[in-house]
């Protein structure tokens, strides 16, 4: 889902940038001393899993994590994806520099809407509910971000209208995969550490 550099118009990532500090700042105002841990420990999950990448026009399709994220960090996801994404274009120029602001709003923001849609279903003590949840808070968390990405794009110019529907067709894998993950790593963490999801509420 990264995008890179020399590719959108200024508005677009001008737009994106002043967005994501809007929303890395309510992240930030929402964190508190207790939650560092467990936010640098998503970040580097998150910075591991998409570097392996496969690079697609002037983006690329990867693991992104983005749902689990959010479904444990809410709003403080921007601040986590925002810092793994900023050390991935320092250290190995995936992305960039002036596209970190609307690489970060692409990821981060499909992560809070999954919080606000699923918090609840995760929680539930029926397991048919609870993995419903969970495989879509994974999946829909990546096909928006598709979808974002795609819509940068195409608002930058007609030119990139193909490769934006190209994009979200190559991350149906993706977008399966991580459902099934998401299913995974919530199950986990309701049998050994069901105060995670109940924590979790603080990021609202």
């Amino acid at each position: 889902m990264h995008i890179s550099e020399g590719v959108l118009s200024a508005p677009v990532l001008i737009a994106g940038a002043a967005a994501s500090v809007a929303c890395v700042g309510v992240g930030l105002k929402k964190m508190n001393y207790d939650e560092v841990p467990r936010v640098a420990v998503l970040s580097s999950a998150f910075f591991i899993a998409s570097l392996i990448h496969i690079p697609i026009g002037p983006a690329s399709a990867h693991l992104i994590l983005n749902g689990i994220i959010g479904l444990l960090l809410g709003w403080t996801a921007f601040p986590a994806i925002l810092l793994a994404l900023a050390l991935q274009a320092v250290l190995f120029q995936f992305g960039g520099v002036t596209t970190l602001g609307i690489n970060t709003f692409n990821m981060a923001m499909p992560a809070v809407l999954i919080y606000y849609c699923f918090r609840g279903g995760i929680r539930s003590q029926n397991r048919w509910i609870m993995t419903v949840s969970a495989f879509c808070a994974g999946s829909l968390s990546v096909l928006l971000s598709g979808i974002i990405v795609a819509a940068s794009l195409v608002t930058t110019g007609e030119v990139f209208v193909a490769v934006g529907k190209v994009i979200i067709c190559a991350h149906i894998p993706v977008i399966i995969t991580e459902g099934l993950l998401t299913v995974f790593c919530i199950g986990f963490l309701r049998k050994v550490k069901s105060e995670m999801l109940d924590s979790s509420r603080k990021g609202a």
